[in-house]
C-alpha cells in the first residue's frame, strides 16, 4: 500500500544516491588507468625492484674496460685495479638506477660479473700487446726461466720427465691455459670483494 489507512502516510520512500566528487572520480579513473598501462615492476615501489642483470651490463663492461687498460699499460697493480674495478661498477651501476638500493650481496654479483669481463678483456689485451710489439720470444723465454728455477729446486729425478714436458712447446701452451684459469679465478675473487665493499660504503653514505 502506498499510503498508511490509518495515518493516510505515504509508505514508499525513495533513497536518492549523493553524487560523487568529479575531482575523486577523475582519481580512481586516472588510477585504474595507470594500473592498466604500467608494467608491473612500475607499480611497486622502487626501492623494492631487484637487481636487473641488462642494467648491470654496462657499468660493469665500463669499469671492467678502465682497469684491464690501466694493468695493461702496467699503470696500477693488478690486485688494486680488479678490487678499484669491483667498487666502479657498484657506483657506475647506483648513478644509472639511483632509486635501487645496492646490498653487499647485490654489489659482491655486480662484482663478480665485472670480474668475469675484467678477466677476458685483459687476456685479449694481452695477447694483443704481445702480437703487436712481438713480445713472444720475451714471454717464451720468462717461462722457461721460471721452470729452470723450478727444476733446480725440486732436484728429484722422478720431477725430470714433467720439467721436460713443461719444456716443450705443448708444456708451454698447458701453462698458458693453466695461468689464464687461475686468473680467472683470482679476478673473479677480486671483483666480488670490490663489488662487496662498494655495496657496504654506498649504502652507509645514502643511510641519514
Amino acid at each position: 500500500m502506498a499510503f498508511c489507512p490509518q495515518c493516510s502516510a505515504p509508505q514508499i520512500r525513495v533513497v536518492i544516491a549523493e553524487p560523487v566528487p568529479a575531482s575523486l572520480a577523475f582519481a580512481a579513473a586516472t588510477a585504474s588507468q595507470d594500473s592498466e598501462v604500467l608494467p608491473a615492476s612500475q607499480t611497486v615501489p622502487v626501492l623494492a625492484v631487484p637487481m636487473q642483470w641488462s642494467q648491470a651490463v654496462k657499468p660493469c663492461a665500463v669499469a671492467a674496460l678502465v682497469a684491464s687498460v690501466v694493468m695493461v699499460l702496467k699503470l696500477m697493480a693488478p690486485l688494486i685495479a680488479v678490487v678499484g674495478a669491483g667498487f666502479f661498477a657498484v657506483a657506475l651501476y647506483r648513478r644509472e638506477s639511483p632509486g635501487v638500493i645496492v646490498r653487499p650481496g647485490t654489489g659482491a654479483r655486480l662484482g663478480a660479473l665485472c670480474g668475469l669481463f675484467c678477466s677476458a678483456m685483459t687476456a685479449t689485451f694481452v695477447a694483443l700487446r704481445i702480437a703487436v710489439l712481438h713480445e713472444g720470444q720475451e714471454v717464451r723465454r720468462m717461462m722457461l726461466d721460471a721452470i729452470q728455477q723450478n727444476a733446480a729446486r725440486y732436484s728429484d729425478p722422478q720431477f725430470q720427465p714433467t720439467w721436460e714436458f713443461l719444456r716443450s712447446p705443448a708444456g708451454l701452451v698447458l701453462m698458458i691455459f693453466l695461468l689464464l684459469i687461475f686468473g680467472f679465478m683470482i679476478f673473479l675473487f677480486l671483483g666480488t670483494l670490490g663489488g662487496a665493499l662498494g655495496a657496504a660504503i654506498v649504502g652507509r653514505r645514502d643511510r641519514p
